[in-house]
């Protein structure tokens, strides 16, 4: 996936704020900016695009981003606006009180509206991921999305939560993806967007019927890998949890090559298997690995696990290990040999 980087470091230090005004004026809409006095003036930026959307994780030093009316009257693409603030503060006014945001917070504002934005008004580093959107691609009314954006959201819970995870796993593995992955990913991310405006709204029967669907499977995927440790972790259990029928809980994995409840012993074995590998792990024993990826009964466990990957858990981990430890293993090995050869030569 094409990911473009912009670093305020590789310029000289008389451009940087003009260069970050321009390049954020070009993704979201025309803005002034404002440098801290005696501020020592960074910012850097990815930026992913996806379809008509754009992401980009970015951090900021402390400055002030201003949309004014005059800037509105001369160019509106009529864009919204979402930042999840990792780390730090961010002071915000836009046609109401004065608000402050800290991490795992969404921030919202639109191009149609005069706003100010400060980074760090503590004097603190701002690190954020962002997200600019076309507001007409959003499947709510103008009059909602009105209502919504300036609102205080939480990304620690619910529909937020969901987006949180799937910003934050988007740009920590954005090169692992390719174009094609780009519309699927684009639909997530309007869908889950949509989502969290209409909980805002607590209007989420005004989302059209296939986005509700897709939402409510990404919630049922989350909450199945937040509860896989436990084993009376059920299709039934789920559908209650969801307030759903388990008819409906297995029509909506339809789609899926498997079951609910092979996705749910395939995402167990996957744990175990992760945890079987990691060195920090190895005194773990193999039963305690199997119960808290989810499974009761260890030779239940045993037989999926050789089933899925050709070998024994206590197999596997000691070839994983081996082939993590071996090259420093052999090192040893050899030159303790070669210490001892001339003990055993005389």
């Amino acid at each position: 996936m094409i990911e473009t980087v912009f670093k305020t470091d590789d310029l000289p230090v008389a451009d940087r704020v003009d260069a970050w005004r321009e390049k954020l004026s070009r993704i979201h809409a025309p803005v002034d900016l404002v440098c801290h006095p005696g501020s020592d003036f960074r910012t850097q930026q990815r930026v992913v695009r996806l379809g008509s959307a754009l992401v980009w994780p970015s951090v900021w030093s402390p400055q002030t981003v201003r949309r004014t009316p005059r800037l509105i009257g001369r160019s509106d693409p009529e864009m919204v606006h979402l930042s999840l603030i990792i780390k730090g503060s961010v002071g915000f006014r836009m046609g109401g009180p004065d608000a402050l945001y800290g991490p795992y917070e969404l921030r919202t504002n639109d191009s149609s509206r005069p706003y100010e934005i400060l980074m760090g008004p503590r004097g603190e580093v701002v690190d954020a991921v962002s997200v600019d959107v076309p507001r007409a691609r959003l499947p709510l009314s103008s009059d909602d999305l009105d209502r919504v954006i300036g609102r205080r959201m939480t990304g620690q819970e619910g529909v937020g939560a969901l987006l949180a995870a799937f910003l934050t796993t988007l740009v920590d593995n954005a090169r692992s993806y390719t174009a094609a992955d780009a519309p699927r990913l684009e639909t997530v991310l309007l869908d889950l967007l949509a989502a969290v405006f209409a909980n805002g709204l607590d209007a989420m029967d005004r989302l059209p019927a296939e986005s509700r669907r897709r939402t409510l499977t990404l919630r049922i995927q989350a909450f199945i890998r937040d509860h896989l440790h436990d084993p009376g972790l059920t299709p039934t259990a789920i559908a209650a949890a969801h307030h759903i029928s388990t008819s409906h809980l297995h029509r909506l994995f339809q789609d899926r090559e498997t079951t609910v409840s092979g996705w749910i012993r395939q995402l167990r074995l996957e744990r175990a298997r992760e945890q079987l590998a990691d060195p920090a792990r190895s005194d773990v024993p193999v039963h305690l690995v199997a119960v808290r990826a989810g499974f009761e009964h260890h030779p239940v466990f045993t037989r999926a696990f050789r089933s899925a990957y050709g070998m024994s858990p206590r197999d596997y981990r000691r070839r994983a290990l081996l082939q993590e430890t071996g090259t420093d293993r052999q090192t040893t090995v050899d030159s303790a040999s070669t210490r001892r050869r001339p003990l055993t030569g005389g």
